[in-house]
């Protein structure tokens, strides 16, 4: 196992922009967007990271990528490191961890597509029988699947802020009805591509979010990362009981560790312990390996 996480890159003299996991670097043709191993929790990014966690959210995307792209267009160009411009392509830190990618312009729009009630959504509803303002059926369970699943968008927050809910009707202020109409289709469409494809494996796609962003030709293309543990909430289907939160592929065992001390929400956060660093990663590679079928390479 590789023991160390990798929590910042360094990538020739191409401008870097870091976001709460991925450092993005500007390259003449592409970006290069590389996962680091940083993992944040209630929007604050932990001191110390989750060994391999950027590979498995970059092999994931690729693998989903590849799997949609009769759906929708995407940005991915190549996760071969002999693509990889020739001054960096012996930089051994980004193996298996970078995506080099078409440049984009993107739309400021989360695209969160939610399947069952769950989060947020689910303390929406005890309230209001809503979820981000959209009415559901009476008597609906904690984790419960939605009859149809809902396009629930979000605007795009900066780093450190909370990304805020928003109607479909203010989406369309934002960024035009056509293309929300768009966003709204494809996502939707991916989604349901992606919870099929997920069910057959004993995993419940439960809700997840999306990016897009236009090409040069302005074509939406699908963005950033796709269905990882990250971007979405994947249950185990064999343990899946409606009326009580689910066990989740993903950062669960840090929220959980979180919310044990008590912590309150704001930075610095305090080291994670060695054991929830190991469970976490644990669980970012069953997700990876239940959903390709493929032994991960860097165990």
């Amino acid at each position: 196992m590789n023991s160390t996480a990798l929590l910042t890159t360094s990538v020739g003299n191409y401008p870097k922009r870091a976001g709460k996991v991925r450092d993005i670097y500007e390259l003449p043709e592409h970006i290069l967007l590389v996962a680091t191993d940083r993992i944040s929790a209630y929007d604050v990014i932990m001191p110390n990271g989750i060994p391999d966690k950027g590979r498995v959210l970059t092999q994931i995307s690729a693998f989903w990528f590849d799997l949609f792209k009769d759906t929708v267009a995407n940005h991915l160009v190549s996760v071969d490191m002999a693509d990889l411009p020739e001054d960096i392509r012996g930089n051994k830190e980004l193996d298996g961890r970078f995506m080099l990618c078409k440049k984009a312009d993107v739309v400021p729009i989360e695209c969160v597509v939610r399947g069952y009630l769950a989060g947020s959504g689910w303390a929406e509803y005890k309230k209001s029988q809503t979820v981000c303002g959209i009415e559901l059926p009476p008597k609906l369970k904690q984790c419960d699947e939605l009859p149809e699943p809902i396009f629930t968008p979000a605007t795009k927050a900066e780093q450190g802020e909370h990304d805020e809910n928003i109607s479909f009707e203010r989406g369309c202020e934002v960024v035009g009805e056509e293309t929300m109409t768009e966003l709204r289709d494809k996502s939707i469409a991916i989604y349901k591509q992606g919870r099929e494809y997920a069910a057959k494996r004993g995993i419940i796609l439960a809700d997840t979010k999306f990016e897009f962003g236009r090409n040069a030709d302005g074509e939406l293309m699908l963005i950033d990362e796709v269905l990882t543990p990250d971007s979405s909430r994947f249950w185990p289907a064999d343990t899946y009981k409606p009326g009580k939160d689910q066990p989740s592929f993903d950062k669960q065992f840090v929220r959980n560790h979180l919310d044990k001390i008590k912590f309150d929400r704001t930075p610095p956060a305090p080291p994670l312990p060695a054991e929830i660093v190991q469970k976490t990663r644990e669980k970012y590679i069953e997700a990876f390996t239940k959903l390709t079928g493929k032994e991960f390479p860097w165990a």
